[in-house]
C-alpha cells in the first residue's frame, strides 16, 4: 500500500516552476500549412475503442508523394464489441480516395499501418472468431500485405507466429512497427489471461518467428515499438485498476463511475539484437504513484547511434478533485518530458515545456516526434499559448536532437487544432521528411493536415 500523504519534494516543484519561458519565434525552421482536409467520418462504435485507440502504433504512412491512412468504420446495426472494419485511404495528386475495405465488420479496434521502402504496405488486424455481439471473445491475428503497384488486388493474408498458445481477444493492446530500410516487422499482442505481451517478428525474407514474451511489473498497454538495424525497443504504460482503495472509493463517490483504470508508471525495455538476445528486464522510466498523477506515453525514436528517445506527458495529479482531497496546495502541472536511453540506461532527462496551474506561457496537450532529412528530431505538440490578448491554440515544433533548442520554437496555426494525432513516423516505415503529415479526429470526423518545413541548421 502506498503512503497517500506523500508529496512531490518542494525543491523539485520550485525547479520545474522556474524553468525559463519559451520563445515562440524560430530563426532555424519555417513551417507552412499546405493542406487541411477531411478524409472520412466514423460513428462511435460504443465498444470502448475508437479511431485513435491504438495511439501507440502508426495509422498513417508516407510513400514518396503518396500518403496512406487506416481508418475504422462502425457497422450500422452491428452489435459490439467487434462492430467495426478497417478502411485504407490514399492521398495523391487527385486528393483522398478509398483504396480497400472488407465487407464484414469483425474488428473492435483500429488497424495499425506500416510499410517498407517502395512497397509493400501492411495492415495489422485482429478479426473476431466469434458471432457478433460477443464480448472479450477470441480473435485471430493477421497481417494484410498490399502491393502498392496493384492496390486493386485482394491483399495477401499473413499469420504471425506466437509462443505457446496465447489467448488473444478483441482487446489486443498491440504494438506494431517496421524497419522500412531493412524490411522487418515487429508485432506485440497482449494475452488477455496473463497480461504477457507476446512478440512476433517478420524477417527480411518474409518469415515469421516468435520471441519470448514480455512481462512488465504490472499490466502495461498501448506500446510504442521501434525496430532498427536489429535492435528492438518498447515503451509501454501501466494500465491497471486504481490500486489505492481509499482513492478508488473517493473517486467512485464523486463520479459514480466503476471504470477506474490509472496510467502512472512508464516502462521501457529493449534488445540490442532481436535475432540473438532477449529483451532486457523492464526499466521504470517514471512514476506518479505517490501523487495520483497521470502519464501519457507519446512516442519513441531511435537515433543513428542506437539511442532511444522517449516523449511523454505528465500531469502531477489526475484531477482537481483528487488534488483538493488528498494533496491540498500541490499545483497541477502538465509537462512535456523527454528522455534518452543508451543500452537500456537513462542518459538524459529534460522537461521540454511546463504548463498547468500557475503563470506559464505554454501548456502542452499531446506530442509526437518528427525527423527531418538533415538528421534532426523535433517534438511536435499542440498547446495553449498565453498572450496579452488571450489564450491561443497552436501547434509547436521544438528541436530536441542533436541538441534541445527551446529558444527557436516553431509555431503553426491550424483550424481546428488537433488535440491528439498520428504522424508518418520512421517506426511505421516512413522516411525522414520535410513534410509533416498529421492525422487526427474531431468528433466523428477524421482529418488530415500537411505542413511543409523549410530550413537547415546554420
Amino acid at each position: 500500500m502506498l503512503n497517500t500523504s506523500l508529496r512531490l519534494p518542494i525543491p523539485m516543484i520550485l525547479a520545474i516552476l522556474s524553468l525559463n519561458p519559451i520563445s515562440a519565434q524560430s530563426q532555424q525552421l519555417s513551417a507552412s500549412v499546405i493542406a487541411e482536409e477531411t478524409i472520412a467520418t466514423c460513428l462511435s462504435p460504443n465498444n470502448g475503442a475508437g479511431p485513435m485507440w491504438c495511439y501507440g502504433s502508426p495509422l498513417v504512412v508516407r510513400q514518396g508523394n503518396e500518403v496512406f491512412v487506416s481508418i475504422m468504420e462502425t457497422g450500422e446495426g452491428v452489435e459490439p464489441l467487434c462492430n467495426t472494419r478497417w478502411r485504407l485511404f490514399k492521398r495523391d495528386e487527385k486528393g483522398w480516395g478509398l483504396v480497400s475495405a472488407p465487407e464484414e465488420f469483425r474488428l473492435r479496434e483500429p488497424s495499425p499501418l506500416v510499410s517498407f521502402e517502395g512497397s509493400p504496405l501492411f495492415l495489422s488486424i485482429t478479426p473476431s472468431l466469434e458471432p457478433p455481439g460477443t464480448h472479450y471473445g477470441p480473435c485471430d491475428t493477421q497481417l494484410l500485405r498490399f502491393d502498392l503497384n496493384k492496390l486493386e488486388q485482394v491483399p495477401v493474408i499473413e499469420h504471425p507466429k506466437w509462443e505457446g498458445e496465447p489467448y488473444f481477444t478483441d482487446h489486443s493492446y498491440r504494438g506494431v512497427c517496421s524497419d522500412g530500410r531493412n524490411r522487418e516487422i515487429l508485432w506485440m499482442n497482449i494475452d488477455a489471461k496473463t497480461s504477457i505481451q507476446h512478440v512476433s517478428h517478420r524477417d527480411s525474407d518474409g518469415n515469421w518467428g516468435y520471441l519470448e514474451g514480455l512481462e512488465f511489473p504490472i499490466r502495461s498497454c498501448y506500446p510504442q515499438v521501434a525496430l532498427k538495424d536489429g535492435s528492438a525497443h518498447v515503451l509501454a504504460i501501466g494500465d491497471i485498476v486504481e490500486p489505492i482503495k481509499e482513492w478508488q472509493e473517493y473517486k467512485f463517490e464523486q463520479s459514480g463511475q466503476k471504470w477506474d483504470y490509472v496510467f502512472r508508471r512508464l516502462f521501457y525495455t529493449y534488445t540490442p539484437n532481436i535475432h540473438e538476445a532477449s529483451f532486457s528486464d523492464p526499466l521504470e522510466i517514471d512514476t506518479l504513484e505517490s501523487t495520483a498523477g497521470h502519464i501519457s506515453n507519446l512516442d519513441l525514436w531511435i537515433d543513428p547511434d542506437g539511442k532511444a528517445h522517449v516523449l511523454y506527458l505528465k500531469n502531477t495529479v489526475q484531477s482537481e478533485v483528487m488534488r483538493d482531497r488528498f494533496f491540498p496546495g500541490l499545483p497541477i502541472l502538465r509537462t512535456l518530458e523527454y528522455t534518452v536511453l543508451d543500452q537500456g540506461k537513462i542518459v538524459k532527462r529534460e522537461t521540454l515545456v511546463v504548463g498547468g496551474e500557475g503563470d506559464h506561457q505554454i501548456t502542452p496537450n499531446y506530442g509526437r516526434f518528427h525527423s527531418t532529412p538533415d538528421g534532426r528530431l523535433w517534438a511536435v505538440f499542440p498547446g495553449y499559448k498565453a498572450t496579452e490578448s488571450g489564450t491561443l491554440a497552436r501547434l509547436f515544433l521544438m528541436q530536441v536532437y542533436p541538441e534541445i533548442d527551446r529558444e527557436n520554437l516553431v509555431e503553426v496555426e491550424l483550424d481546428p487544432l488537433f488535440g491528439g494525432f498520428f504522424t508518418a513516423t520512421e517506426r511505421g516505415g516512413s522516411l525522414p521528411s520535410w513534410t509533416l503529415d498529421l492525422f487526427g479526429q474531431f468528433g466523428e470526423v477524421l482529418r488530415y493536415a500537411q505542413i511543409e518545413l523549410k530550413g537547415a541548421k546554420d
